[in-house]
C-alpha cells in the first residue's frame, strides 16, 4: 500500500504464512525453499513470528487447506503482513472509519497512522497472533500516536492474546479475508444528494481500492475517498439511480447497474467479492 493512499503496493516478500513455514514446517505445512541470504534475513523475526502464533510448548499437526468452494483465480498480490506492538482501548465500533456501532462485534482495532493511509484499510479484516493466541478483527479506526505496524485493539481482541494487565505485547499480523455473508453494501452519508453525493462501502470481504460511476457516456470515472472512508462526488451524481463499479485490494470488480440514491440509508448491492485461494 502507498503511503499516500492512492494505490496498494504488493510487495514482492512471502505471504506470512509461506514465512512461518520457513521456520516452522511441521507446525504449518509444507516449507517452501528459501536462499540462504533470505533465510538470515528473516530468521529473527519468523522465529518471534512462529513463536507467538504456535505457543512454546508444542505444535498441532497441520494439513494444508484446501481452496474455498467460492475461491477466485488469479487474485493480485500476496496478503500484507506487518509487526508491531499491540494495545487495547474501549472499543465499540466506531471510529475514524465512520462504521455504525457494532455491540454484538467487539472484534476490532484501530490501525496505526502511517497504514491507515486515508482510510484504504477500514473493514478489512486481520488475523492477529500474539503471546496466548491469535484472533481476527475488523478495522473501524485510526490510532494517530501508534507506530507502524502497531494495532490498538479492543479489550475483548486484546485479552484473546495476553492478560489486559500485559497492557502493551508484541504482535503480527496479516491480512485475511472477513468473514462476511451477503452482498456488499452502499451506505449513503447523511446529506447526500444529486449535487453533493457520498458513499461507504460496507459488508466486504477485502479492503477496497476504489469506487467509480458511470456517466451518461457510459464512462466510468473514479470518486475520490476522504479520510473518513466515505468517496464523495463534490458535485453529485444526479438524481440516479446510479451506475457503480467496485474494485478490490486483490482485483476483484463487482458492478451494480442500478443503486437507488438515498439519504443516511444502506442500499444492497448484487453480489460479494470472491475469496482468494
Amino acid at each position: 500500500m502507498n503511503r499516500d493512499g492512492v494505490r496498494w503496493d504488493v510487495r514482492p516478500v512471502r505471504s506470512f504464512r509461506r514465512q512461518r513455514d520457513s521456520v516452522w514446517p511441521g507446525c504449518f505445512g509444507v516449507a517452501e525453499s528459501v536462499g540462504a541470504d533470505d533465510a538470515v534475513a528473516m530468521r529473527r523475526p519468523l522465529v518471534l513470528l512462529a513463536l507467538l502464533t504456535c505457543g512454546l510448548t508444542g505444535c498441532r499437526a497441520c494439513d494444508k487447506p484446501e481452496a474455498p468452494a467460492d475461491a477466485a483465480i488469479g487474485c493480485i498480490g500476496d496478503p500484507v503482513s506487518e509487526m508491531g506492538e499491540g494495545t487495547y482501548y474501549d472499543a465499540d465500533g466506531t471510529g475514524n472509519c465512520s462504521f455504525d456501532p457494532s455491540p454484538g462485534d467487539r472484534m476490532v482495532a484501530a490501525l496505526n497512522g502511517p497504514d491507515y493511509a486515508h482510510a484504504a484499510w477500514c473493514g478489512a479484516c486481520l488475523a492477529v497472533a500474539g503471546p496466548m493466541g491469535e484472533v481476527v478483527v475488523r478495522v473501524v479506526d485510526q490510532c494517530p500516536g501508534c507506530k507502524h505496524g502497531d494495532l490498538d485493539l479492543s479489550r475483548e481482541a486484546f485479552a484473546r492474546l495476553a492478560p489486559l494487565s500485559a497492557g502493551r505485547v508484541r504482535i503480527a499480523w496479516h491480512e485475511v479475508a472477513c468473514p462476511v455473508t451477503g452482498p456488499i453494501a452502499y451506505q449513503f452519508k447523511a446529506g447526500s444528494n444529486e449535487f453533493w453525493t457520498a458513499i461507504q462501502l460496507r459488508n466486504h470481504r477485502y479492503a477496497i481500492q476504489k469506487l467509480e460511476a458511470r456517466d451518461a457516456n457510459a464512462a466510468y470515472h473514479a470518486i475520490a475517498r476522504g479520510n473518513d472512508n466515505y468517496f464523495v462526488a463534490p458535485k453529485g451524481l444526479g438524481r440516479g439511480p446510479y451506475a457503480l463499479r467496485v474494485t478490490d485490494v486483490h482485483g476483484h470488480v463487482l458492478e451494480d447497474s442500478a443503486v437507488a440514491p438515498g439519504v443516511a440509508v444502506s442500499r444492497p448491492g448484487a453480489a460479494q467479492f470472491p475469496t482468494c485461494p
